[in-house]
C-alpha cells in the first residue's frame, strides 16, 4: 500500500522532514484519487521531488488550523476543492444543501463560502509575505470579474478579495510546474508574470506583451452590455495557441492580468499524471465517520480524456479544460483498470470510461494541436463542421480491451455520450457495442430541450437531431437484440425559454408517458455563456437579447409544467398554462395536462389528484419512453 502524503507534524517528521516545501489547503476532505484535483496535484509535486503537505478542511474560523507544518519553504496552495464552494452548499434556489459528498459522511459545514477567499485571507492573518497561489475549478471561473449569482452582482477578480500572490487557471499541471519551479529557483513570486495558465496582479502593462484591455471593472459591474463585451473577449481568448493576454483595470489601483492558457497535456503527460501511486482511497482518519461520498461512483471508474468541444452554454469547461482534447493511451487505462481488479472491493463493474464528454478520444479536427480550436464557431454546433472528425474507431478498441479483462463483467459508459457526434459517425459499430455491452437498461442522454429556439442559445443542436438519434438508438437495440431504454435530461429556466417553450417541453414530456422524478433548473454558475445571458439579457457573442426567465416564481412554474402530474404543482401548472395561452391543455382529452374544474363554483378543484387522467389500460411506465402513441 503507498503512503498519503503527511496531514500532520507527526506525519511529516515520520518522513524525516523538519518542514514542508508547500502546504495544499483543500476544501474538500483528502481523497487519494486520480478524480480528485488536489490528489492530481499533491502527486505531481512529490513526483519532481517536493515535500508536500496536506491540510484537508481546515477550520476557518481559527487560524491554527492551517499552521499545521508551521510556514512551508516555499508557499501555500489554496484550492477549494472539486467543486464551486456555493454550488456546493446551495440549490438553484439558494437552500442550503444537506450533504456534502466531499466531506466525511456527508457531513455539510465543514467549508465555508467562497472557500478561497476564505482561506487565502486566514492565511495571511499569520503569514504576511509567504507565496500563495489559487487553483481549482473556484479560482478558475472566478479569475476575472464575474458576476456572482447568489450575491446577484458583479464581483472582483478572487485574486483580489483573498490577497493571493497567483491563480493557477485551468488544469494547472503545467502552471503549477513551472510556478514552484521558480519559486524553488529563489525568483520572488512577484517576478512570476509570464507563465501560461496563470492570473497575476500588475500596477502597469508594462510587462504585457500586446494585451487585450477589457472594460474596467467599475464599468463592467454597473453596465450589462460592458460585461457582456468583456466576457466576448474573455471566451474568445481560451486556447492556448491564439490566446492574447488579458487585461482588466481596476479604477486605477492596478491591473489584473491573465496570462494565456498552458498547452494542453500530451498523451505521454496524461499517462504519467494518471500513473502515479494514488493508493485510490480516502484517508484513514475518516473511516470513523462512514469515510468519503464522492468516491463511491469513481472509485472504479476511468478518466479517459480531458478537456470537451461539445461547446454547451450552460457549461464551464470552456474556460476551465478547453476545448482541445487529451487523452490517455489504452495502456495505462489498462494498467489502471488491472489494479482495480484487484482490489478487495471490485465486484467485476467498471462504472465509467470516459471524461466531460465520454466518446471523445481525440481533437475534432486535424489543427487543432498546432493552430488551436476556432474563435467564431463552434464544432459541432449549429451542425458538425465540415472538417469534423467523427471516429469511433479507437473508443470501441478502448472498450474491447477492457471487457476482456479477467474479472471484468461489464463496464459502463456514464459520463454521457454527444448524441449529434455518435450521428455524425457513419460507421455504427460503437452504437451497436454502446448498446450491446456498455447500458444497464437505460441510456442517459441529455437532449436538455425540445426548442430549437432554447437549444440555439444553449448550444445544442435542434430538436431534430435527437428525434434521428433515438431512430438509431431503437434500431440498433433490434440488431442486438435488446429491450433497452433512452432517458432524457431537460433542463427548465435557460435563457431564451419563455411560458410558452416551458409548456412545449411539457407536452414532450407528456408524449413521452413519465414524468421526470428530478428537473434540472438552470443554475447560473462563474464563466459560463449561459450565466452572462442570464445577467445581462444579451447573448454576448452576438449581441443579441435574449429573453431570461429570473423571477423565482415563474421558474418554480417552468419546473412545475415537467412535473404536471404532481398533484402540489397544480396551481402553478394553471398558472403557467394561462400566461402560455394554453388553456387548450386543460380538459378530459388524453392531450390534456390538467383536468377542468368540475365543482359548482367554477374554481379550480384542488382536491383531485390529476394523476387519473391517463385513460383506463396499461400503466405508462418508464418503458413506454420516447414509444409515442399512435394516432
Amino acid at each position: 500500500m503507498h503512503e498519503f502524503l503527511p496531514v500532520t507534524k507527526e506525519d511529516m517528521k515520520a518522513r524525516g522532514w523538519d518542514q514542508v516545501d508547500f502546504a495544499y489547503v483543500s476544501g474538500d476532505a483528502y481523497v487519494d484519487h486520480p478524480s480528485f484535483g488536489t490528489a492530481i496535484i499533491g502527486r505531481l509535486l512529490e513526483s519532481r521531488g517536493y515535500r508536500v503537505g496536506m491540510i484537508p478542511q481546515p477550520d476557518w474560523r481559527r487560524k491554527e488550523s492551517i499552521q499545521v507544518f508551521g510556514e512551508p519553504r516555499l508557499g501555500f496552495l489554496v484550492s477549494a476543492g472539486n467543486m464551486d464552494s456555493m454550488v456546493n452548499h446551495y440549490t438553484v434556489s439558494k437552500k442550503h444543501r444537506q450533504k456534502d459528498a466531499y466531506s466525511p459522511g456527508g457531513e455539510m459545514g465543514l467549508r465555508p463560502d467562497r472557500a478561497v477567499i476564505v482561506y487565502s485571507n486566514l492565511i495571511r492573518q499569520t503569514y504576511k509575505k509567504t507565496p500563495i497561489i489559487l487553483g481549482g475549478i473556484e479560482a478558475s471561473l472566478r479569475r476575472l470579474s464575474h458576476y456572482d449569482y447568489w450575491d446577484n452582482k458583479v464581483k472582483n477578480s478572487v485574486l483580489l478579495d483573498s490577497g493571493a500572490d497567483l491563480i493557477s487557471y485551468g488544469m494547472g499541471e503545467h502552471s503549477i510546474l513551472e510556478i514552484v519551479e521558480a519559486l524553488s529557483a529563489g525568483i520572488p513570486v512577484e517576478e512570476l508574470t509570464y507563465i501560461a495558465g496563470t492570473v497575476y496582479k500588475s500596477r502597469d502593462l508594462s510587462r504585457v506583451y500586446e494585451p487585450l484591455v477589457l472594460p474596467e471593472s467599475d464599468v463592467v459591474k454597473e453596465d450589462k452590455a460592458a460585461y457582456a463585451q468583456s466576457f466576448a473577449i474573455q471566451y474568445q481568448n481560451t486556447d492556448p495557441f491564439t490566446a492574447r493576454p488579458l487585461a482588466e483595470s481596476y479604477g486605477g489601483k492596478g491591473y489584473v492580468i491573465q496570462n494565456p492558457p498552458a498547452l494542453p497535456l500530451s498523451e505521454e503527460e496524461m499517462d504519467e499524471i494518471y500513473g502515479f501511486p494514488y493508493t485510490g482511497r480516502y484517508h484513514p482518519m475518516y473511516e470513523s465517520k462512514g469515510g468519503i461520498p464522492a468516491l463511491e461512483e469513481v472509485k472504479f471508474s476511468l478518466t479517459s480524456n480531458r478537456g470537451c468541444f461539445g461547446g454547451c452554454s450552460f457549461c464551464a469547461l470552456t474556460f476551465h479544460q478547453g476545448r482541445i482534447l487529451q487523452t490517455r493511451s489504452h495502456k495505462s487505462l489498462l494498467k489502471e483498470a488491472e489494479r482495480m481488479t484487484e482490489d478487495p472491493e471490485f465486484k467485476g463493474y467498471i462504472h465509467d470510461v470516459g471524461g466531460p464528454t465520454a466518446d471523445f478520444r481525440a481533437p475534432s479536427c486535424e489543427k487543432q494541436l498546432t493552430k488551436g480550436v476556432c474563435r467564431d464557431k463552434q464544432c459541432l454546433f449549429p451542425g458538425p463542421c465540415k472538417n469534423l472528425k467523427a471516429d469511433h474507431s479507437d473508443y470501441v478498441a478502448l472498450l474491447r480491451s477492457l471487457r476482456a479483462l479477467p474479472r471484468v463483467k461489464k463496464v459502463f459508459i456514464r459520463s454521457g455520450v454527444r448524441f449529434d457526434y455518435v450521428l455524425a459517425d457513419p460507421d455504427r459499430t460503437f452504437l451497436n457495442e454502446l448498446v450491446e455491452h456498455h447500458v444497464s437498461g437505460q441510456l442517459r442522454v441529455a437532449p436538455e430541450h425540445v426548442s430549437d429556439q432554447v437549444l440555439k442559445y444553449m448550444g445544442k443542436p435542434s430538436h431534430q437531431v435527437y428525434e434521428q438519434f433515438l431512430k438509431e438508438y431503437e434500431r440498433a437495440n433490434k440488431r442486438t437484440g435488446k429491450n433497452q431504454y433512452a432517458l432524457p435530461y431537460f433542463m427548465s429556466s435557460h435563457p431564451g425559454c419563455t411560458m410558452k417553450e416551458a409548456v412545449k417541453l411539457a407536452e414532450y414530456v407528456r408524449d413521452l408517458g413519465f414524468t421526470p422524478e428530478q428537473v434540472q433548473d438552470f443554475y447560473p454558475t462563474p464563466s459560463t455563456l449561459s450565466t452572462c445571458m442570464y445577467y445581462t439579457g444579451i447573448h454576448p457573442l452576438t449581441g443579441e437579447k435574449v429573453y431570461v426567465p429570473r423571477n423565482p416564481h415563474e421558474k418554480a412554474i417552468q419546473r412545475a409544467l415537467m412535473q404536471y402530474k404532481n398533484p402540489a404543482s397544480r396551481e402553478l401548472v394553471l398558472e403557467g398554462l394561462k400566461l402560455a395561452g394554453r388553456m387548450d391543455l386543460v380538459g378530459w382529452s388524453k392531450t390534456c395536462l390538467l383536468r377542468p374544474d368540475t365543482n359548482a363554483q367554477g374554481k379550480v378543484n384542488q382536491g383531485k389528484n390529476n394523476q387519473d387522467r391517463q385513460p383506463q389500460g396499461k400503466k405508462k411506465t418508464i418503458r413506454n419512453v420516447h414509444k409515442k402513441k399512435k394516432a
